[in-house]
C-alpha cells in the first residue's frame, strides 16, 4: 500500500470538541480512591461523546510508529496478552487491528468520516487521568545531541557509563514463591551482595572509576544528568563522528524529583521550572549542582545503538517524533494506537491546541499512574526546547475491536 503524503490539515482547532462525563456524585460513605490497575484506569466512551479525531501530523509519521509497532507484534508469540482495562487481546489480533486501523485512515482522511467508520468498528477507551475525570499530566521528552569525547580531556570529564560489570539483578520468586514478584539491583561485593551506589557514591565520589566502560565524556554534568532523564541520545564526538546511546539499565535506586525539591527550597518560582530553567538555574549557581544533582538517587547505564532509525523505546523498536508516547506500562496496553488532544508549547512561544494518533511504545520510571503521559518530540536542541516546556492537561484514548468486547 502507498503512504499518502499527508493527512487532512485543519486550520485551526478552536472549535475542537472535547466534551467529557463529569462522573456521578459517590453515594454513601467516601474514602479513598481504588488502587489503580489496569482494569480500572481504562472506561468506555459514549459513541455521542467521542472526540473529533483531528490529526495534526503527516501520514508518513503515522505509519512509521504504526510499522514499528507491527515490527514487534509479528516477532513475539501470537497468543502473547495485551490488556485494554478490562477486556483483553493477543498479540494477532493486535496486530490484525494496526493493520485495519492503517487501511482506514489511508482510505478516510477526512476527520468526520473517519470518525464515522471507526465508530462502526471500535471503541473508545479513555484514561480516567489523574482526577478520575480524564485529565492527563502530558510531559515530554526528546533525544538529546551532546557535545563529547572519548577521552577525558580539558572540560570534557563527565563520564556516560556503559552496564557496570558488578551490577547484578535478583529476581526474588527465583528464591521462593513465597516471596513478592520483583527485581532488586545489587552490587556484588566480595560475597555478598548489596544496593549498588546512589548518584551521590557515582557521579561526587567516584564509586564507579575502574568498574565500568566510559562511552563518552561531556563538558557539563548537567548535561549528562538530563541524558540519563530521556533515557537516551546522541554523543557528538571532536571528529564529526556520533554515536547514539540507549538506555540499558538502571542502578535500582528511587526516583525523586529535584524540580519538586528545587521548588519546596524556595531555588526556583514556579513559574520559571522548567527544564531550560533549571540548566539556566544550575549555570548560574554552580554551588547548587551537587546538592541539587545528588537529590534524585537514581542512575542510568547506556548501551550503543545503531545510528540509524530513531532511539528505542522499551519494546526495543524505533520511537517516532511527536507519535511515540510513553506511560505506566503495568496499567496501559503497550503498542496499541491511542489518540491525545491537549495544548502544547508552540515553536515561537506560547502554547497551541493539539490532537492526533499516537502509539503507546515506551514508558519511564517517573511516568506512573492513569493520569501521566510522556509525548516524544524528536532529536536535538528544538526538540528539547518544546519537550522542557511541556507541561500541559490532556486527554488519553485508546481503540478496541467491538467484536471482541467481552470475550
Amino acid at each position: 500500500m502507498n503512504t499518502p503524503a499527508a493527512f487532512s490539515r485543519p486550520l485551526f482547532w478552536a472549535c475542537l470538541a472535547l466534551a467529557g462525563l463529569l462522573i456521578l456524585a459517590a453515594c454513601g460513605k467516601s474514602g479513598p480512591p481504588p488502587k489503580p490497575t489496569a482494569v480500572n484506569t481504562l472506561r468506555l466512551v459514549p459513541q455521542s461523546e467521542w472526540p473529533l479525531l483531528l490529526d495534526d501530523l503527516d501520514a508518513k509519521s503515522f505509519f512509521a510508529a504504526a510499522e514499528s509497532s507491527l515490527a514487534y507484534l509479528r516477532r513475539v508469540k501470537p497468543d502473547k496478552r495485551f490488556t485494554f482495562g478490562p477486556h483483553a487481546m493477543t498479540a494477532a489480533q493486535m496486530a490484525a487491528m494496526l493493520d485495519d486501523l492503517k487501511d482506514l485512515l489511508y482510505r478516510h482522511p477526512d476527520p468526520v468520516t473517519r470518525s464515522e467508520f471507526l465508530r462502526a468498528k471500535y471503541v473508545l477507551l479513555e484514561s480516567v487521568g489523574r482526577d478520575g475525570e480524564g485529565e492527563v499530566l502530558m510531559t515530554g521528552y526528546y533525544e538529546p545531541l551532546l557535545q563529547a569525547r572519548r577521552m577525558a580531556q580539558g572540560s570534557f570529564e563527565y563520564p556516560v557509563y556503559a552496564l557496570p560489570e558488578d551490577l547484578v539483578w535478583i529476581d526474588l520468586k527465583q528464591f521462593s514463591p513465597d516471596l513478592p514478584k520483583k527485581r532488586l539491583v545489587g552490587q556484588v561485593s566480595g560475597h555478598k551482595v548489596k544496593p549498588y551506589p546512589d548518584r551521590e557514591a557515582i557521579d561526587f565520589n567516584q564509586a564507579l572509576e575502574g568498574k565500568a566502560e566510559v562511552l563518552g565524556y561531556v563538558g557539563d554534568p548537567v548535561e549528562v544528568f538530563f541524558l540519563h532523564i530521556q533515557g537516551s541520545g546522541q554523543l557528538e564526538f571532536g571528529d564529526g563522528s556520533r554515536q547514539r546511546v540507549g538506555y540499558a539499565a538502571s542502578n535500582g535506586q528511587p526516583y525523586r524529583s529535584i524540580g519538586r525539591m528545587m521548588l519546596r527550597e524556595k531555588l526556583m518560582e514556579p513559574g520559571a521550572m522548567s527544564m531550560q530553567g533549571i540548566k539556566a538555574y544550575l549555570e548560574a549557581h554552580p554551588e547548587q549542582r551537587r546538592k541539587v544533582l545528588a537529590h534524585n538517587p537514581s542512575y542510568v547505564f547506556f548501551r550503543p545503538l545503531p545510528a540509524t532509525g530513531g532511539p528505542l523505546g522499551c519494546f526495543e523498536q524505533p520511537l517516532t517524533a511527536g507519535r511515540s508516547i510513553a506511560t505506566d506500562r503495568r496499567l496501559f496496553p503497550g503498542l496499541a494506537l491511542g489518540f491525545v488532544s491537549g495544548t502544547m508549547p508552540a515553536s515561537g512561544g506560547g502554547q497551541r491546541q493539539f490532537s492526533r494518533f499516537v502509539f503507546n511504545q515506551d514508558t519511564g520510571g517517573a511516568i506512573r499512574g492513569p493520569g501521566r503521559l510522556d509525548l516524544f518530540f524528536g532529536t536535538g536542541p528544538q526538540a528539547g526546547a518544546l519537550a522542557g516546556r511541556m507541561k500541559n492537561p490532556g486527554r488519553l484514548y485508546f481503540f478496541f475491536p467491538r467484536e471482541l468486547m467481552g470475550r
